[in-house]
């Protein structure tokens, strides 16, 4: 079955108003929807674009920028499954950190469908920026993979695609595409996703889609800058680019928030895992044996 994908580069821009948010991300789905798309990413943090509703002395300090969100999240979230289910769409709106009972603020990743809410996935590993400075904690619940009428989906955020372990559970739990929303400041913190991400399709035999922030916003203490493109990652194997790279966006930097579009047939990629040139996802456990045994 040939799906159609919507990976966004998403231009951090400064919104005042609730009102002006839901006209924003309304938009910015239905352009997608126009085009076709069935399953819409935003990257990591796009919920972060509702800290530009604070007052400017709260937006402009990092953790009171956090902690004055957590009365928006419910909408935001309301807001996310209203378009999900008008528009019968499988949609991964980024993530944002969510304070949960315990008090540790998490990065988080909501899944919704056609059918509502299916539930999140937390980061499982912290850059030093989030351990260090921002006090997001990591997740205690591990990774999970998700049903779609699409196919069975997983998340890596950002940082967890440099982790093979990780891929690898997704795989363990039959995911056939991950889905990667990041936000890096630098080309190189673009680049060790893109790396990460390419060789977790390799070695696992399935897609990855990566959505990623853009642009600069001078006015967020957290996401002031923004480096990435948006882009479908495939093994390097019959019927696929050589490259692995199956869509990308065409540059780092955008003016406004722009979707890549794209259609795979996910069939057609389990299928290298018993036909395929090489069976990397077959082999994996023979790297821990002994040489020779």
């Amino acid at each position: 079955m040939t799906i159609t994908l919507a990976a966004c580069q998403y231009k951090i821009d400064l919104i005042k108003s609730w009102d002006a948010y839901v006209a924003h991300l309304t938009a910015l789905v239905e352009e997608a929807v126009s085009q076709g798309a069935q399953l819409l990413l935003l990257p990591e943090y796009a919920g972060l674009v509702l800290t530009g509703l604070l007052p400017e002395t709260e937006r402009s300090d990092l953790h009171r920028s956090i902690a004055g969100i957590q009365t928006l999240a419910p909408g935001w979230m309301q807001l996310c499954e209203d378009l999900a289910r008008k528009h019968r769409i499988v949609f991964q709106p980024g993530t944002m950190p969510v304070r949960d009972a315990d008090g540790h603020y998490r990065n988080r990743a909501p899944l919704f469908g056609p059918e509502g809410l299916l539930g999140h996935q937390d980061k499982q590993i912290m850059t030093r920026f989030e351990r260090e400075k921002w006090n997001i904690a990591r997740s205690v619940e591990g990774l999970r993979a998700f049903d779609t009428s699409l196919g069975r989906l997983g998340i890596l955020i950002c940082y967890d695609n440099e982790f093979p372990m990780l891929g690898r559970k997704l795989a363990e739990l039959g995911v056939e595409l991950v889905l990667a929303p990041s936000c890096t400041d630098t080309l190189a913190g673009s680049f060790r996703v893109r790396i990460g991400a390419q060789a977790r399709a390799l070695e696992n035999q399935y897609a990855v889609l990566s959505a990623p922030t853009a642009g600069d916003a001078p006015w967020s203490p957290a996401l002031d800058e923004n480096k990435g493109r948006a882009a479908l990652y495939v093994p390097s194997d019959y019927g696929m680019p050589p490259s692995g790279i199956f869509a990308e966006s065409q540059s780092d930097d955008v003016e406004e928030s722009h979707w890549l579009i794209t259609q795979i047939d996910l069939t057609q990629v389990a299928r290298l895992r018993t036909e395929g040139q090489v069976a990397t996802r077959r082999d994996w456990a023979e790297q821990f044996s002994e040489h020779g045994q």
